[in-house]
This record gives structure tokens, sequence and C-alpha cells, in this order.
């Protein structure tokens, strides 16, 4: 076998290790993080500003009566066409999350793509997630761009297949390490799921790419935790039987959401309709949302924020986590570019906050924080439909900056994603990367 790396059914094989030197290997890898790192920075910065546009214009346009309401629809529905159009016509690479492309990529079951993905999926998430208002998020679009960021420089610098998807795994992690300000999760996150294995030499490009990308952005968007949680007291084992339900909630919710989501995208494969009508129809509806409840559509941070400081009702609880369902798979079913990460922080997040505030009513003596359980929620959702406890702690904790409920978040995990394996539920970007991989041979 030469140094190219000629077995492309798993990436850590030992194939790559005589593909330059392993300094100018690292050196790449740092390339790749720097330029990701701007790159997503810049792109975190304009979604604040599109998200912030729409709803200044949302805002102004609800004392407008019914000419404002057909503004808000028409603005979100144009958006959301726009996006659709950009990945139809120029780049069908660039639909949805961006990380199933990616994943096959650093398996070698696709091919690395061409580099307009890159604008393409900048603008394109621009449009969908900013002005058309979808309920997705901005990771997907930041992990893309890094592994197009990382096709660029291996070109450019002429590295090996075998470290070509190394490097693709590593702006893969610099991207996420930006989108959430998480760079340990960025690099968890790409070996647990993307590689799944810790070899040596991806550890090393996966770990300089996310800390230098980090490095770079953190200036721009700020190196702050994305989420504030209030002071929480420490886990007592007396709440053990409220952090399992929890654990059992999110396992059911996510698998549900798994399915949901390849359903919503098996329809759409079999639906003859074009895509901009498709991705129009969508932005309308949102747009309807939007002039109702503005922040009840985007990527949907406030919501989130607001689990996490435990504000809220049973009821605005269980209407917040049916609506985000179910708007966070029609969404995505507009094949525009957007992430399903920051979608499943608000469902796990309000799963936790509804557990919680049912204990204060049950148990008001003796129940857990209901912030504290929404920090329990948010981490075992993920478990429940990424497979990947270990991203789904160090991301929960990065992204809040809360260490003492590693314990429950633990325990809820492991009942999570107990529950998925239990029901067959395989790993949501698995079952995306079949997917994809699918309609790339066909």
């Amino acid at each position: 076998m030469g140094n190219d790396g000629q077995r492309t059914t798993h990436p850590v094989d030992e194939t790559g290790q005589g593909a330059g030197s392993l300094v100018g290997f690292v050196l790449a890898a740092a390339v790749v993080g720097a330029l990701t790192g701007l790159t997503a920075a810049t792109f975190r910065l304009l979604l604040t500003g599109a998200v912030g546009w729409r709803e200044r214009m949302t805002a102004l346009s609800t004392g407008h009566g019914p000419l404002g309401l057909v503004l808000v629809v028409v603005g979100c529905a144009a958006c959301t066409t726009a996006a659709a159009a950009l990945v139809r016509r120029v780049e069908p690479h660039a639909e949805g999350s961006g990380i199933p492309h990616v994943e096959a990529v650093v398996e070698g079951r696709a091919g690395p793509g061409r580099f307009r993905i890159l604008p393409v999926k900048y603008v394109g998430g621009l449009l969908s997630i900013g002005g058309g208002g979808l309920a997705l998020g901005r990771e997907g679009p930041s992990v893309q761009m890094g592994s197009s960021v990382a096709v660029l420089v291996s070109s450019v610098l002429r590295r090996s297949r075998y470290d070509l998807r190394l490097l693709v795994a590593a702006g893969a992690a610099a991207g996420l390490a930006t989108a959430f300000n998480a760079p340990i999760a960025g690099g968890v996150f790409v070996l647990e799921e993307l590689l799944k294995s810790f070899h040596p030499r991806a550890t090393i490009a996966t770990l300089v790419a996310s800390a230098s990308g980090f490095a770079v952005a953190a200036p721009l968007a700020g190196g702050a935790p994305d989420f504030r949680v209030p002071p929480l007291a420490d886990p007592r084992l007396s709440s053990a039987g409220w952090v399992l339900a929890v654990g059992v909630l999110t396992g059911l919710l996510g698998v549900l959401y798994n399915r949901a989501v390849l359903a919503g995208l098996h329809r759409v494969d079999a639906s003859r309709w074009p895509a901009e009508a498709r991705a129009a129809v969508i932005g309308a509806l949102v747009g309807l949302l939007a002039w109702t409840g503005p922040h009840l559509v985007g990527g949907g941070d406030h919501l989130t924020q607001e689990a996490l400081l435990g504000h809220g009702t049973v009821t605005v609880a269980l209407g917040v986590l049916a609506l985000r369902f179910v708007l966070g798979v029609v969404s995505y079913a507009a094949l525009t570019p957007g992430g399903l990460f920051a979608p499943m922080l608000v469902l796990g997040s309000q799963c936790g906050l509804l557990v919680g505030l049912v204990a204060v009513h049950l148990t008001p003596g003796s129940a857990p924080e209901p912030a504290a359980l929404a920090l329990v929620g948010l981490a075992a959702f993920f478990t429940a439909t990424v497979h990947a406890p270990v991203t789904g702690l160090v991301l929960a904790t990065e992204l809040t900056g809360s260490t003492n409920q590693l314990f429950p978040m633990l325990g809820a995990c492991a009942v999570a994603l107990l529950v998925a394996v239990v029901l067959r539920s395989r790993p949501v970007y698995d079952l995306l990367t079949d997917r994809a991989t699918a309609r790339s041979v066909a």
C-alpha cells in the first residue's frame, strides 16, 4: 500500500503515515483551522446581523396590519427560495447540514467536492436562517465550510488523499469550534462521530485545527460561553429519579426526531415539486409564524437560553417543544443550507425544563432546579440523536461554562443512549450520510 492510503473504507488507517512530514501536516492543519475560524466567525457575525434585521423588520411590520403580514411572509419566502435555488442550480452538495457530506468524504465514500460549496453554503445559510427564519443552526454550514477550506489548502500544499481526508475532518472541527465557541467539543465531535477513532495523526490534526480556528475567531466573535445558567446547586442523589426521567424522555424523543427528519426527506425525495416552490411554501409558513412569534423561528438560541435560565411554565414548554419539533423537521425538508445542532439544543433543553417544572409541581421541597434539568436534557437529547455522549457532555459544559452538573448529565446521557440503542435507532448523521451517498451515486 502506498502512502496515498488505498484502503479507503476507514479514514484512520495507518497507510497515510508516510505522506509528508508530521510537522508539515500539523502546519497544514493549523492553516486550515485559522482560515476556517476566520470564515466561520464572519459568517456568525453576519448571521447575527441578518437575524436582527429580520426581527426588526417583523416588529415594524406588525404596525401595518395585513400589509405588514404580507411583507413578512413574502420576505421569508423569498429568502428561503433564493437559498434553495442556490443549492439546486449552483451546488447541490451544499444542501442541509453539510455534516453528512463531510462524513462521506472522511470515510472515503464521496469525493471532496468543489470549492464553490463554501460560498453557496455561506450565502445560502445567511438567506435561509437569517432572512428566512428557518429552524436551522449555523454549525452545519460552519462545519462544511471548514471542510471546503481544507480541500483548498490540501490542494495548494499537495497533500495525499489520506491527509486530505484528515484535514477535511480537522476543518470540520474548527468550524464547529467557532460556531459554538466550543473548541474541545469541536475536536471531540469529529473524533467521536466523524472519524470514530482517536488515531494519533487524526487527533493531532483535529485538535490543532480546532485550537487555531478558535484562536482566530475569538477576537471577532468573542470567546465567552454562548449561554448563561444561574448558579446551580450541586446534584443530590434524591434527584436521580428525575434525571432518569429526562434520560428516558430525551431518548424517546430523539429516536422519534431522527425518524421524523428522515421521513420528511424521503417525502421530499419522492415529491415532484420544484425545490424552489417547496422552499417558498415552507418559507411562507415560517414567515406567518414569525409574524405571531418572532422568537419562535430561526436557530432558537433565545429559546435555549430561556430554558437554561429555568424560565417558563409546563404549558409553554410543551407548546414550544411540539412546535419546534415540527418546525425543525419541516425546515430541514426545505433542503437549504442549515444545521441540526441548534434545533437539537432547543428540543433537549425544553425536554429537561419540562421535567424540571413537573418535578417542582409534584415534589416542591426536593425537586432539582428546572434550569439544571434543562442543561441535563440538552446533553441527553444530543446523545440520543447523534449517539455521541462524550461530545454531548463536553458541548453542554462549554456552551454554558457550568461544570457541577456533569454527574447527572452523564447518567441521563447513558439512559438516553440506552433507549436509542434498544429501539434500534441509528445516529442521525449516519442516516443522512447514507442518503447523501445514495443520491450522489444515483
